[in-house]
């Protein structure tokens, strides 16, 4: 399939990207110290740690689909990403304030909150001002400009951990970006109505009373998202993958710049890959991305030394470049415009369904077996997913 890759994206998906990308700047300024802020500032575990992940995600998990689904029943995407970006970035600064546990519980909370609102509206935005031979390139921009965001707010954080070692001054100065992603979502981002009724593409119940009404539609979304959950089971916190490194000799000191070059190559690969699935098809761009995933794990079960290190996590970034795009732009392929929203809502649902217990069971592997068993796991859930993924024809 012949395009042309010069041509400019819309001012849309332009505008948005640098929302991501800002939006991104402010939360990667805190995420990295927040386990430290936890553990050594207030004094509690990491049990503590994990039951504020985990009650953060899942509520943000329902409220893409509950979000989305919304969007598609007043017509109005931008208000409501508006209010999850908005609601994201007033509390999560907050955190620097807290003096108690339930404090970090609440802004910690309220802000996966915003992700849940913003999400699937946003996605539905970019999706709506794009060709479908267009969209993976359209989603790999946004995605490599959320993951540059990733690479710029841990760098931003250290250089202002060198002016001051108080924790909460950081977390307060993330607003200052974040202000910056609100500012140009309200005066840089168009409001785009679902008009376009397709009917060859699959469609929800019309009119549907609630987002769990009419259930998910059979044939090739189900059979996606049931591949999305596969994939996802396997999927465990990237934390693994940094406390192996550790095992296997990457120092403290060398971390974050092992994470900067993940979040690097993701951000240099994710447009490329967006690219490749417009040109060769989304099916087989994520195969290709979730081949790559299951093979690095198994390299994460193999390696021995702490140089492979590096080019594993190199080779993980590309993984994300190749997927994390497409598997947006398969979504919108998939549906018709008008329920975009609520298709958007059902995807990072599943992601969140897969997600919850994807570490807790690689964990159990971990301690009960060994770590290179509970990378065989995760690379076997990869493989698994592909061949569902290869059921569908899109």
């Amino acid at each position: 399939m012949k395009m042309d890759n010069s041509r400019k994206l819309p001012d849309n998906v332009k505008a948005l990207g640098i929302v991501s990308l800002a939006n991104d700047i402010a939360s990667d300024m805190l995420i990295p110290l927040l386990p430290a802020f936890v553990t050594t500032f207030l004094g509690l575990g990491p049990a503590f740690l994990g039951t504020l992940e985990g009650i953060a995600e899942s509520a943000a998990s329902i409220l893409k689909l509950i979000s989305g689904w919304y969007s598609d029943r007043i017509k109005k995407r931008k208000a409501l990403t508006i209010f999850g970006y908005g609601l994201s970035n007033l509390f999560r600064p907050l955190i620097g304030l807290s003096t108690a546990g339930w404090h970090v519980l609440l802004f910690r909370f309220v802000d996966r909150m915003g992700k849940g609102v913003r999400t699937s509206p946003r996605d539905a935005l970019i999706a709506a001002v794009v060709k479908e031979e267009e969209r993976g390139r359209a989603f790999g921009f946004q995605r490599m400009m959320d993951n540059l965001g990733a690479t710029i707010g841990p760098l931003l954080a250290s250089f202002l951990l060198l002016f001051t070692t108080n924790l909460r001054i950081v977390f307060l100065l993330s607003f200052i970006p974040g202000l910056v992603a609100v500012w140009v979502l309200i005066t840089k981002v168009r409001e785009t109505k679902p008009t376009i009724h397709e009917v060859d593409k699959i469609s929800f119940t019309q009119n549907d009373p609630s987002p769990l009404a009419s259930g998910i539609p059979t044939g090739t979304f189900r059979t996606y998202l049931l591949a999305v959950i596969l994939f996802t089971l396997g999927n465990s916190s990237d934390v693994f993958l940094i406390l192996r490194a550790q095992n296997l000799g990457i120092s403290l000191a060398f971390v974050p710049i092992l994470w900067m070059v993940l979040n690097l190559v993701k951000a240099i690969s994710n447009t490329p890959g967006g690219i490749i699935s417009d040109k060769i098809g989304r099916r087989a761009s994520i195969l290709i991305g979730w081949s790559i995933y299951g093979v690095v794990y198994l390299g994460f079960a193999l390696a021995f030394k702490s140089w492979h290190m590096w080019g594993l996590f190199i080779l993980y970034g590309l993984y994300y470049g190749m997927v994390e795009g497409p598997e947006r732009a398969l979504v919108a392929d998939l549906v018709q415009e008008d329920q975009r929203g609520k298709a958007f809502g059902w995807f990072h649902l599943s992601v969140g369904i897969g997600a919850l217990p994807a570490s807790i069971f690689f964990g159990l592997i971990w301690k009960a077996v060994n770590a290179p068993t509970a990378f065989i796991f995760g690379a076997l859930m990869a493989f698994s997913a592909a061949v569902t993924l290869y059921k569908i024809k899109k």
